[in-house]
């Protein structure tokens, strides 16, 4: 990640940039100096929001974006925004993910497709999208994992299920795109809860199986992130697991 003439700065793309993991993400990458490109898919306002905030602190340093990550045809348009723009892509952290229950019995194929559209196609096809200029700059891939794609969740079984192909990618693609290219992973644990809720009951249960017993922060995972596109220069195909020990109890 070398800047050149064309920009000070390296440049990453940030799927789901626009709240709560993604936006922390944003920000962390933006203070470590680089450019972004800010995708939402229905968050106008917190994408715009997020690009002044940064724009202010480093004038023409965002460029947001906005697509369905099933929609196959707009994901090339992505990147090649980014390369118009700042003239280079340097990074490509696949964050956005779809979280919702699928009760056997219950699943829709609309439930399937909204799963693996954020958790596995949208990454791939972008990461497919992104290769030749990840390749030119010796750039790298972060791929937002989840420790139920190693270990499944009750009543997920679909979301489990994307996310452990959201994990093989990783793998997948560390092997294909080396060595120009790292491909690497962060599977958080208790950070965020749901923004469909949980219990405190629930919560409390989860935190008890914790070794840290407590819940991590979204810079948490921000600076696992970093690491994985910045400093982790001989790492490729792995999947960082950013929870608190949580995995050692599941």
């Amino acid at each position: 990640m070398t800047p050149t003439s064309e920009t000070p700065h390296p440049v990453a793309l940030v799927t789901g940039a626009a709240k709560r993991v993604g936006a922390a993400i944003a920000r962390h990458l933006h203070a470590h100096g680089f450019d972004l490109v800010l995708h939402h898919r229905a968050s106008p306002s917190e994408a715009a929001a997020l690009a002044a905030e940064l724009d202010a602190r480093r004038p023409g340093s965002t460029l947001v974006v906005q697509a369905g990550l099933g929609d196959f045809a707009m994901l090339p348009g992505l990147v090649e925004a980014a390369v118009a723009r700042f003239g280079r892509l340097d990074a490509l952290v696949n964050n956005a993910s779809a979280f919702h229950p699928t009760p056997i019995g219950e699943a829709t194929p609309a439930d399937w497709d909204a799963l693996f559209d954020s958790n596995a196609k949208g990454p791939f096809f972008l990461a497919q999208a992104a290769a030749p200029h990840l390749r030119a700059a010796g750039g790298a891939i972060v791929n937002l994992v989840d420790v139920y794609g190693e270990r499944p969740l009750a009543r997920h079984t679909v979301y489990s299920m994307a996310k452990a192909a959201n994990a093989m990618l990783v793998r997948s693609l560390a092997v294909e795109l080396g060595p120009a290219v790292r491909v690497n992973g962060v599977a958080p644990g208790a950070i965020l809860w749901p923004e469909s809720g949980k219990s405190e009951e629930a919560k409390q249960a989860m935190l008890a199986k914790t070794a840290l017993k407590r819940v991590g922060t979204p810079e948490d995972i921000a600076e696992a992130v970093r690491w994985l596109l910045v400093d982790a220069r001989y790492t490729t195909g792995q999947i960082l697991a950013v929870d608190g020990g949580r995995l050692l109890n599941l």
